[in-house]
């Protein structure tokens, strides 16, 4: 009779040394698609969502354990899906942060849930509804002092060029003129007739965190409001000619930079949350997509409440813009 082997146990391969012996500012998985169930504005819906989950890795560990993320996050969406209540996404991305960091060991956890979801509004005219899809952003960090969080949304809308549009006002002037027109009379037609330019379909994303200690909901439509108002208008999937004419006519009666965007949009947090605590972090950023060119144009700003207020009420150039690492990190 032949003895029975007796099973070994799997040696855990990444929790041996490296043969560097280096620490990893980020390890995880990207591109995990759930169905996850979120509460917004009081209701609670499905939404299909991307999320990343990192943690840092010590130089003593070979490897972090990637089916621990998967484990993890399925275990708290099972929670939230199957559960009596829905989390914010948020507040999502906290629950999950906390667990991967203890189950991985690890002394600081990062999470990303990106939702897509929909918003049913009228165009601007016609009053038809149109349905339009936008983009919801929970981000939490968890360390060994506590969990930071960032909510965020992003949205598209339409911006048109001011320099291109001085340009042909300045062309149209000199044409006018030649014709007989005297300066009061073409302002008549500049006041009635907006004048031609180019235009891009412009991406606005904003974030918002709270420090720790402060229990603060923020609103994510007040968020996309702010987004989109800050384009020179915002746009719609679906229209009457009416409301195109209005849309555009709007765009080009407010010229704007993709520079501009950004200022509008800091300018909005500020101006529209004021409850809002101090050490509060804002961050914007716009991506134009140009039409005239074949590269597109970015501007960004990004930094703790307090700073931006005071730029803002001095003009004077902040000596330092804290980062979102820094802020999630708790690092200022």
């Amino acid at each position: 009779m032949q003895p029975t082997a007796t099973p070994q146990a799997s040696p855990d391969v990444q929790a041996q040394r490296p043969t560097v012996h280096v620490s990893l500012s980020r390890v995880g998985v990207t591109g995990v698609e759930k169905v996850i169930r979120i509460s917004r504005e009081g209701h609670e819906e499905l939404y299909w969502a991307k999320l990343e989950c990192f943690v840092d890795l010590g130089p003593q560990q070979k490897g972090a354990h990637m089916s621990r993320f998967e484990e993890t996050v399925n275990d708290v969406i099972g929670e939230v899906i199957l559960g009596t209540s829905a989390f914010r996404a948020e507040e999502l991305a906290q629950r999950i942060a906390e667990e991967v960091r203890q189950r991985q060991d690890a002394k600081r956890a990062e999470v990303t849930i990106a939702a897509r979801y929909p918003e049913n509004k009228p165009a601007p005219v016609s009053g038809i509804q149109t349905q339009e899809l936008y983009t919801l952003f929970g981000t939490a960090v968890a360390t060994e002092t506590g969990t930071r969080r960032l909510i965020g949304v992003a949205a598209q809308g339409i911006t048109a060029c001011p320099c291109a549009q001085q340009l042909v006002a300045g062309a149209a002037r000199q044409r006018l003129s030649a014709d007989g027109f005297d300066d009061h009379q073409i302002e008549q037609i500049f006041e009635s007739v907006p004048v031609a330019t180019h235009n891009q379909r412009g991406l606005g994303t904003l974030h918002v965190g709270c420090p720790e200690d402060v229990d603060l909901d923020i609103d994510a439509a007040t968020l996309l409001r702010i987004v989109e108002d800050s384009m020179s208008s915002e746009i719609y999937e679906m229209m009457k000619r009416s409301d195109e004419a209005a849309v555009v006519e709007k765009a080009h009666r407010r010229p704007r930079f993709v520079e501009d965007c950004v200022r509008e949009m800091i300018k909005g947090v500020a101006d529209g949350l004021p409850e809002l605590d101090p050490r509060a972090f804002v961050s914007a950023r716009q991506e134009n997509l140009e039409t005239i060119h074949q590269h597109n144009v970015v501007a960004e700003r990004h930094g703790q409440l307090d700073e931006l207020r005071r730029e803002l009420e001095s003009g004077e150039h902040a000596e330092r813009h804290v980062t979102m690492r820094e802020w999630l990190d708790g690092r200022i």
